[in-house]
């Protein structure tokens, strides 16, 4: 008997169903991860296990048909168990992608014993240094918020390195975990147990085919692939890795709103007004920011993106986290003094959802600018021909 084909949707929505399994265990342990400032073991495993790190691995290497719709959701849907789980669900995928841009030799390299190598990454250094040697580059330096790094197998790091005219380019280095030393410097509100610590490299050679420019990343050209996901330009799709976490909290945040006025009609008691009208409110924020993130998804999923869709995603990526956070203070507020006890958990979702937005993916003036500035530059084009 022949195995059945399964359809990329079937596989889509296999792994979107894998996710929201693997949020239950990540939602059980949210509060104790929050307060010891890191995820179980079982939580990591259950992410991998619902297909996180291979989802954008390149199918040579193992890697399953999954497209941005369905991973945006399924980071969502683990989001409203636990949103530090959901980032690390998230960012396995998504720097996976990146490593696609490794020569062959390196992806090789990285993925010898399958798909599911946690991958991390890090392009925050102050003072990082790559010299040409050995066939490829002595690398030293240390790398802030590395979401994930206790649990990683590989680390891709970014430093400037001489290029073929001397000139510095910046350039990512795949390093293997033996290479590497972690300092836990991530103690923060929110957020909490992505343990987003610091690599550290003292002067390890990284040959030539562990590297790739960063440029080519952001401009989605030179994977060594030829499946649509790995070829998008970079601020196409990276407004999802850190938007989708942050629409899986508020859906939670939502459902504990809805719990509390539910509680109160059960009792007889009439919620207030003001508290009403606050759950219909965020309720809509919410599903307008997450159909903003489909549509940027699927604009991504059915061709490479241009300019417009590019600066587009980006602006719809922020513009719904700042929908989501709007929309998570409002609950948080509407819910009265009780909802700032520790032991409950929408102060928790709130402290996350408010770090997480703070990222500077997602920052809405920066993509306002880069949207409306295209349109100028289109339209002085226009006039100028």
């Amino acid at each position: 008997m022949t195995g059945m084909l399964l359809s990329p949707r079937t596989t889509s929505d296999t792994f979107v169903s894998a996710a929201r399994a693997a949020g239950v265990p990540a939602g059980h342990d949210a509060a104790r991860a929050d307060r010891e400032r890191r995820l179980s073991a079982d939580v990591v495993a259950a992410l991998v296990g619902a297909g996180f790190s291979r989802a954008l691995v390149p199918a040579r290497h193992g890697g399953v048909a999954t497209d941005f719709a369905a991973l945006t959701e399924a980071v969502a849907a683990v989001g409203e168990g636990c949103a530090s789980a959901a980032w690390i669900g998230s960012l396995l995928a998504y720097t996976a992608r990146f490593a696609a841009y490794l020569p062959a030799e390196g992806q090789a390299e990285i993925w010898a014993d399958g798909p599911d190598t946690r991958v991390v990454s890090s392009l925050v250094s102050a003072g990082a240094t790559a010299v040409p040697a050995d066939g490829g580059w002595r690398l030293t330096g240390a790398w802030t918020y590395a979401s994930g790094v206790e649990f990683s197998d590989w680390a891709l790091v970014m430093a400037m390195a001489p290029g073929a005219d001397e000139h510095q380019q910046a350039r990512f280095f795949a390093i293997p975990r033996s290479a590497y030393r972690i300092e836990e410097t991530w103690d923060t509100v929110g957020m909490r147990a992505t343990g987003s610590h610091t690599v550290v490299v003292d002067a390890v050679t990284v040959p030539a085919h562990r590297t790739f420019l960063m440029d080519d990343v952001f401009m989605g050209r030179g994977a060594v692939s030829d499946e649509l996901r790995h070829s998008q330009p970079l601020f196409a799709v990276n407004g999802l890795t850190f938007a989708a976490p942050v629409l899986g909290a508020a859906r939670a945040a939502l459902k504990l709103s809805e719990r509390a006025l539910t509680d109160k009609a059960v009792r007889g008691t009439e919620p207030a007004e003001a508290q009403q009208i606050a759950h219909a409110r965020a309720a809509g924020e919410i599903d307008a920011a997450a159909l903003l993130l489909t549509r940027a998804a699927q604009s991504v999923d059915r061709a490479r993106a241009t300019d417009d869709v590019l600066v587009r995603n980006r602006r719809d990526c922020a513009l719904a986290t700042q929908l989501l956070l709007g929309a998570v203070d409002a609950l948080f507020r509407a819910g009265g003094t009780r909802r700032q006890s520790a032991s409950d958990p929408l102060q928790r979702i709130w402290r996350d959802v408010n770090s997480a937005a703070s990222h500077m993916v997602l920052q809405f003036e920066p993509a306002a600018l880069a949207f409306t500035r295209g349109s100028l530059d289109a339209a002085r084009a226009g006039k100028s021909s």
